[in-house]
Parts: C-alpha cells; sequence; structure tokens
C-alpha cells in the first residue's frame, strides 16, 4: 500500500504537460539582472561595482549573517550598474545588472561532464562548501542549505529525507532532473548525508512518475543507506511536514522543525545542486525551470542561467500567447502573478505557468455556506474559513491564537470553497501581520 499523510489533502488535475520533455539550455541573454535577495533571511552585500570585469561563476554579493547565501553572477561581462528592480514578487530590491560578453567561467569550476563519487570532505567543509556556493532549497522556499546542515547543539537527525514528491500541477523540472542526473542525485544525496551524520535516507517520490522512481529504485541499489519509496498522488505532499509524515510517521509539533523529530528535509534538485558544489566546485548559479501552459506551442523544462528575464523563456517555448490571461511564477496552487515578463528567473524559480484568459478569472464571491470543505482540506487542521474571517476583520491576536503562522499557504482552501471566497488571500495577509507584531515584541 502506498504511503501518504493521514489529514487533509485534495486531487487537482496534474496537467503535467512536459514530463516527457528532456531538459534544454536557455540561451544566455546580451543583459541579465540577478537580484541579491534569493533566498530566506538577510540580504546579500553586494562585493561589486559598476565597471567591473567578472566571470561565470564569481562571487558578487556575499552573506550577511548565518541565515543568508552567497549570490554569484550567471555570466562573464562588466558590471553595468547596481541598482533596485522589481523582482518575481512585485517588490523592487537591489540587483547587479551585467551587459554579457562571452561566457568565461572561474578557472576552479571541473566543467566536464565526468561523474565523480568520492568525496573524501568533512562534515563541516562538506556544510562550507554548501555556505560557499550559495546553495538554497531548490523545491521553492529556498532556505540557505548550509544552515539546515547545521544541527543545533542537542538536537540529533537520524534520517534524510529528499523531496522528488513535486505535487504541484503542471511543474516538472524535478521530475525530468531525476529522469537525467539521477545517479548525481545519489552521490548529492550521499554527500548530505556525510554533513549530517546519518546512514538513512529516503526518497519520497509520488506515484505519477513511475519511470523516476523505477529508474532511482535502480540506481539505490548501488548507494548504501538509500531507499526508494512511492507515493500516493495527494497535494500538499511535498509540504516539510505532510511528507515527514507520510515516510516516517512523525509529526513536527506546531512551531517547531523537521529536526526536532528527527529529519531533515531537501529537495531532489538541491541534492543535485550539492552534487555540482562539492564534487565540481560549482556556485548555483543555473537551474531547471518549466514553462509550460496549455496555450503555449513549445511548452519544456530548461536549464536557465539565473537572472535571465522570464520573457526568453517564454519566446523559447513559442512566445506569448493570445489568450494569455495571467502568468505564474511557479505553480498554480502556491505561485503568484507576475505583473511584467522582464522579471529574473531567480534560485526559487521552479516554473512558469501561462494561463489562458478563459482560466484566469476569479469565481464570483458569495456568502460562505457553512459547508466545511476548507477544513477538510486543509493538511495542518486548520479552520481556514475563521483565519479568513479574523483576517479580514483585524483580529490578529485571535488569529494567532488559531495558529495562522503554521499556515503553508499551500491555497488548498480556495481550491475547495465552491462560495469562491479568497480564503488565502486573506489568510495571507494575517500572517504576515501576526508575524510583523510577533517581531515588535521581540524587539522590545
Amino acid at each position: 500500500m502506498l504511503k501518504t499523510f493521514p489529514i487533509g489533502g485534495i486531487h487537482p488535475p496534474e496537467l503535467k504537460l512536459t514530463s516527457d520533455s528532456p531538459i534544454r539550455q536557455l540561451p544566455v541573454p546580451q543583459n541579465i539582472t540577478i537580484p541579491i535577495t534569493q533566498h530566506i533571511g538577510a540580504p546579500a552585500t553586494v562585493m561589486v561595482k559598476k565597471g567591473d570585469s567578472i566571470k561565470t561563476g564569481q562571487l558578487i554579493a556575499s552573506v550577511n549573517g548565518f541565515v543568508s547565501s552567497n549570490i554569484h553572477t550567471s555570466v562573464s561581462g562588466i558590471v553595468n550598474k547596481v541598482d533596485t528592480v522589481p523582482d518575481t514578487t512585485g517588490y523592487r530590491q537591489t540587483a547587479v545588472f551585467i551587459d554579457v560578453a562571452g561566457d568565461e567561467w572561474i578557472d576552479t569550476i571541473d566543467r566536464s561532464s565526468d561523474l565523480k563519487k568520492e568525496c573524501n570532505l568533512s562534515a563541516e567543509e562538506i556544510t562550507k562548501k554548501c555556505l560557499d556556493a550559495g546553495i538554497v532549497g531548490l523545491g521553492g522556499a529556498t532556505f540557505p542549505s548550509h544552515v539546515k546542515l547545521s544541527i543545533p547543539k542537542g538536537k540529533k537527525c537520524n534520517v534524510l529525507i529528499i523531496n522528488g514528491v513535486e505535487c504541484e500541477p503542471y511543474l516538472t523540472s524535478d521530475h525530468r532532473l531525476m529522469l537525467e542526473k539521477g545517479e548525481e542525485i545519489m552521490v548529492g544525496i550521499t554527500i548530505l548525508m556525510k554533513a549530517l551524520v546519518v546512514d538513512k535516507a529516503m526518497i519520497g517520490i509520488e506515484n505519477n512518475k513511475k519511470d523516476a522512481i523505477e529508474h532511482l529504485s535502480k540506481l539505490a541499489l548501488n548507494y548504501k543507506g538509500i531507499t526508494v519509496h512511492p507515493l500516493t498522488v495527494k497535494y500538499p505532499q511535498g509540504a516539510e511536514k505532510q511528507l515527514i509524515k507520510a515516510l516516517i510517521n512523525r509529526e513536527v509539533p506546531s512551531g517547531h522543525l523537521p529536526v526536532d523529530v528527527g529529519a531533515v528535509v531537501h529537495n531532489v534538485g538541491t541534492a543535485f545542486a550539492v552534487y555540482e558544489a562539492v564534487q565540481k566546485n560549482k556556485p548555483l548559479f543555473e537551474r531547471v525551470v518549466t514553462i509550460t501552459g496549455k496555450s503555449l506551442t513549445n511548452p519544456g523544462n530548461y536549464l536557465v542561467r539565473i537572472g535571465s528575464p522570464v520573457k526568453n523563456l517564454i519566446e523559447a517555448a513559442g512566445g506569448l500567447p493570445e489568450d494569455t490571461g495571467k502568468i505564474i511564477n511557479g505553480g498554480p496552487m502556491m505561485g503568484k502573478a507576475l505583473n511584467n515578463t522582464d522579471v529574473p528567473v531567480v534560485k526559487g524559480t521552479s516554473g512558469i505557468v501561462l494561463f489562458p484568459d478563459s482560466e484566469s478569472k476569479r469565481d464570483e464571491i458569495k456568502p460562505c455556506i457553512r459547508c466545511a470543505k476548507c477544513i477538510s482540506a486543509c493538511a495542518l487542521n486548520l479552520e481556514p474559513h475563521l483565519l479568513a474571517t479574523l483576517s479580514l476583520k483585524g483580529l490578529f491576536e485571535r488569529a494567532e491564537q488559531e495558529r495562522i503562522t503554521d499556515c503553508m499557504e499551500c491555497g488548498s482552501c480556495s481550491y475547495t470553497c465552491p462560495a469562491g471566497r479568497p480564503l488565502l488571500d486573506y489568510i495571507r495577509l494575517g500572517k504576515s501581520t501576526v508575524i510583523k507584531m510577533a517581531r515588535q515584541r521581540n524587539i522590545k
């Protein structure tokens, strides 16, 4: 019997239109814009200035605190300026603008395709390599990976969980990575195991990716301690707490982290990036991105240099369809709409989804009929209708008591609501307000 998490969850149409599309290289653009905040935590500190000549892979912004991440240039050329630019959220942030000239990489990067299995580094040296290379979680959260590898004193990790679920509709970048870079992912997992000092790793993959399950299962036979586990197809199984419950039947308590129950979770894309960082000395300056949509003529999966404009991805996929009504950064459940296509691809960009106008309009908002479908769908056993109402009425202290900060913003509540109520929108407002309130209390 396939494993899954027990509470809540939904089954939106999968629409994996690009699961059979091999990874292709997106051409390097003439100009590139690299934001210095592509991660959870403190913004990086800019290390270059206008007129500097730089090479692909060179550090251009360094960590600013423990929870921060290095940023490297994805191209070679000349720094045009350091200025602000709207990012995928719509807010302006500091970025490095680069005029591309050739593609000269720093000498320390091993550009060969040879698989390098042996790793003689210590746990501390591996963690340092991940820090230096700017590795972050590539499943969407972009939490700096070196922080996850630094287990706090008094706590212990006894199992590494690798997230190959990719439960969002449309997205297939992780699926293709598992099929095409499976061996490198396996080596990356062994490196993560060594960094965490664990002898057990579990790869969770939903059962709609049978070819990836079969491929990685065969590879795992040659790697001690690594096992592959097919999972029931159910959203949002890719969330850390739900994946941990599905695989090892442990519940992460409210306000706690996975390591508190002896687990650390990394995405398959992160495992591949760790392989490249540790074994090839390659910083994280490119990633696989799915560009997809029902009206696109050539949807696919592309290896994209960080900082490339989204419009270049759309052009590679056949151009912007005339019936486009909305462009989503990420998947349709948790992603957010873009207001222009000049925004740059960043480390957390797993996909770009184009929706036709007919599917881009919200339903008319009707009164809540107390059907409780949103409660049944919530994988965290919250009451979305209540949290949304409290946020709408400005009752943020009560919302905090009702665990609004536990919400992972998966969107299952809004998806199931027959009244078309924008529950997630209200909850996001309340959650951000409560987090600000908590920070203010800590300052006092």
